[in-house]
This record gives C-alpha cells, structure tokens and sequence, in this order.
C-alpha cells in the first residue's frame, strides 16, 4: 500500500460540441492497495471513502492517508455497500451486502467501538469491535443496492437489485426503544420482477415532486417501479392472498428514443441531478443515462430529451457532480479504458484521462485535503490501487476566449486607456500577444510606454495585465 505526491500533472479535456481543449491540474495522486469492489462517500460533516473487496473486508479512508482509517469484516464476497440513514435513527450507517445475502450493519460513529491509536486508526486487536452490530440473513445473489425514501414518507428504505431481474424493497423494523441502540430486523414490502438486468437504482422527483422509484434496463431503457406497498397492505388484512414476496408487475417500462437499441446493451442511470435554484418551481427532475456502447442521454421527466451524445468508449459508470460550483450538477461517465465525460445541462463536453484502464469509478465530495470537502474523482485499476484526483474544479464548462475574461476585470480597461490602447480590438490582441510570448522584447521596445500624469512610468502598471490570465 502507497501514498504518493506528486507535482501537479497536466490532463487535457476536449469540448466535444465545439471542440476546444483546456488544462486541468490535479494537486495530489493518491494510491492504494485494494481488491476494490465499490466504493462510497459516506453522507457526514467531512466525507470519508468507504471501500470494499470479494475477500468480505470493508475499508474506511479518511483524509489523504493510505492507511485504513478503519477495517471491518463481512460474511461472504461483498457486492454491495452503502452508507445512510438505513435505521431512521438520525444516524448514518454503514451497510454492507454480500452475494450470499448476507445483510450487515456498521456503526463507526459509536464513541464504544473506537479506539484510535496515536496515528488516529482504529485498534483492530479486539474480535468483537469488527463484528457488525447487526447481521441478517436476505435473497442471495445481491448485484446494486440503493439507501433512499422512495414512497415519501420521510423514511429511508433499503432497495436491493439482483442478477435474476429482481429488485426488492425492506424496511427497518425497529424493536429497541432507545434510539441509539439497533436492534431490529429488515421488512420485505414489496418485490418487482423486470424485463432485463438491473444495472443501476436512482430515486428521481416525478412530475407533482414525489419521488419515483427508478432502475435501468437495457437498450438505454430503464423502469418505474410504484409503490404500493400501503394498499397491498391493506388488500392482505382483507383476505386477500397478495404477499410481499410474490413478484408483482408494478412496472412502467419507457424506452428514451424511437430508434430500437441493442436491447442486451447495459445500461446505467442517475437521478435527481442539482440544477440550482431553478430546480424549485419545476416538475420532474433530471436524470442521465448512458451505455456500454457509448449512447449518454440527460432527460427531464419521461417525454423530455435535453440531450444526446455518441462516443467511441464503452462507458460502465455514471455518476453527477458539480465541478464549477454553480450548484448545476454536471453528468460524469467513465469507460473501462480511463476515458471520462464531464457533460453539462447545455451538452459542452470535457474529456478527461484516467491513467490506467479502470476496474470500477466513482464521483463525489471527499475531505482529501484542507479540512473541508472538495469535488473528486475515484479510480480503481486492474491494478488494484485507487487513484483519488481531488478538488477537481473548473471556474466554467462553456467556450470563451482571453478577451472575454479580461473584459469582464475594470482593472484591465483602466490599464488599456493608460496605455493609450483604448476599444481598439486588434490593438489589444497584439498588446496581449506581445505580452504572452514576447514579454522581453515587448519591455525593451513597447511603443505604449509613457509617463502618466503624475510622472510615474506607466509600464509599471503592464506587468498587471500578466495577472489575470
């Protein structure tokens, strides 16, 4: 396991729509060594990188150390992890799944289970402080799994997919009165059988702003699923034989375009993407698709396509993150070769790539560094070790030019009439050209230099421009 800093390393993007380049600078490469699986940001104050491997470990990083802040172990090879509020209690938990159906809960926020040593880690010495404060048996063969309130009752519910085109939805039973202690069990309330493989679980706002539950279906498809577990429920006290575990074909199938895909094509998608403050007067909310043949599609509601982009990459991941800071989350895909797609709502295309063909990615806030969370990308090689590119942060996504920043700086335009260049748009061009790349010639011989009125050299005043680009 290693850690390495590094000095900043250039990686070019390129704007599909219009085609333009930029540098992005990330400030530390991080690796570690993992039989990586999945990996989550844990939803606290400072985010941590939950991690976990077929060998049933969970890892736990924190900050920018390689060392596991804290290890736990499961039952089982590990397909699922999460982390949430699973239990209602106000607290986020850790979950783990394991293939076999192995359910366990970690609770590394309790004061009883940490002892740290001076490093700040965890003492892994007692057997009993790695064990799950609650372990229970579910349906085997877990592939994704989703902690959400997907009826809006402003409850959490657990939602697990699995490679037989099932999905389920349990809810915590609790059993102990004290809110800090769990002790419980997992409710069965609904169990959908799908049409294709399940590849990925979202919650998305539907058109009144109720949240609908959604599951990707191949061929760029995907499915609602209703919940209606309360009149099924209801139905059951009646006499009537309507069990939970019986699959039951609550499905809304949609197909995002009239063109018929290749209906094996996996498929993934992501909901409820941020879109600033005009997201509170609108209906149904954004989400984004994308398959291993390259299609990304970001929809607004059943009916509505925004955009459609076709690459030559096979993407298998897709996350949304907001990298400018303008509360617009952007539509992050990644292809097995490294290959990322930075998108946003306007379709202006970044590429970025990974060093190494990747296993598995992820995107989100992490505290990697300076106390605080920052935007960052997560990759996972063949290699086995994680990459972590943190703070990634792009001041915009739209096309502009030098002439256009500088504009928007009074200093400039005051800089440009002491210098006697004035609106002259050529004039200007060739004063920033000169700048840029004859700086020393353009010292010795500048025909703006001159005195101004209180009989100061001007020219002291050029360097200033330099600073804004």
């Amino acid at each position: 396991m290693e850690c390495c800093s590094k000095e900043p390393l250039s990686r070019s993007f390129i704007c599909e729509s219009k085609i333009r380049a930029f540098i992005f600078f990330p400030d530390l490469l991080c690796r570690f060594e993992a039989v990586f699986l999945t990996l989550v940001f844990s939803l606290v104050q400072l985010n941590e990188l939950v991690v976990g491997d077929t060998n049933g470990k969970l890892y736990v990083y924190k900050n920018d150390d390689s060392k596991p802040w804290a290890v736990r172990s499961c039952q089982g090879m590990l397909t699922c992890v999460g982390v949430g509020d699973v239990c209602n209690k106000g607290k986020n938990l850790v979950v783990a799944v394991s293939a076999e159906g192995w359910f366990h809960l970690f609770d590394l926020t309790s004061s009883t289970s940490k002892h740290p040593d001076p490093s700040g880690h965890h003492e892994l010495a007692a057997a009993e402080e790695q064990k799950p404060v609650f372990k229970q048996h579910i349906p085997a063969n877990t592939k994704v799994m989703l902690i959400s309130d997907i009826d809006g009752d402003g409850k959490c519910e657990l939602v697990v997919g699995y490679t037989d085109r099932v999905v389920r939805a349990f809810r915590w039973e609790d059993l102990s009165e004290n809110s800090d202690h769990v002790s419980g069990q997992l409710l069965l309330l609904k169990k959908w059988l799908l049409e294709g493989q399940v590849d990925s679980l979202s919650v998305n706002p539907g058109p009144d702003g109720s949240p609908e539950m959604m599951v990707s279906q191949p061929g760029c498809g995907y499915a609602i699923l209703l919940c209606t577990w309360d009149s099924e429920q209801q139905a059951t006290t009646e006499g009537r034989d309507n069990s939970a575990e019986a699959p039951i074909r609550d499905v809304i199938l949609h197909q995002t375009s009239g063109r018929i895909h290749n209906k094996n094509v996996s498929t993934h998608l992501i909901g409820s993407i941020g879109r600033g403050c005009s997201s509170e007067n609108s209906g149904s909310g954004l989400f984004a698709l994308c398959t291993l043949d390259g299609t990304l599609k970001l929809m607004e509601g059943a009916d509505k396509l925004l955009w459609s982009v076709q690459v030559d990459h096979q993407l298998f991941a897709l996350e949304k993150l907001d990298v400018t800071g303008n509360g617009h989350e952007e539509v992050i895909a990644c292809a097995w070769d490294g290959q990322t797609y930075i998108i946003d709502h306007n379709r202006t295309v970044a590429r970025f790539q990974a060093d190494e063909n990747v296993s598995a990615f992820c995107a989100g806030l992490y505290a990697c560094k300076g106390g605080s969370n920052s935007p960052c990308l997560v990759y996972v090689s063949f290699n086995q070790k994680i990459y972590i590119y943190w703070d990634v942060q792009l001041e915009r996504m739209e096309s502009t030019n030098l002439l256009k920043i500088l504009d928007c700086d009074p200093e400039f335009g005051n800089l440009l009439q002491q210098l006697g260049v004035g609106d002259d748009v050529s004039a200007v061009r060739d004063l920033i050209h000169k700048t840029l790349y004859f700086p020393e010639k353009e010292e010795q011989s500048s025909p703006w230099q001159c005195q101004d009125p209180a009989g100061t050299d001007s020219s002291a005043h050029y360097t200033v421009i330099q600073d804004p680009l």
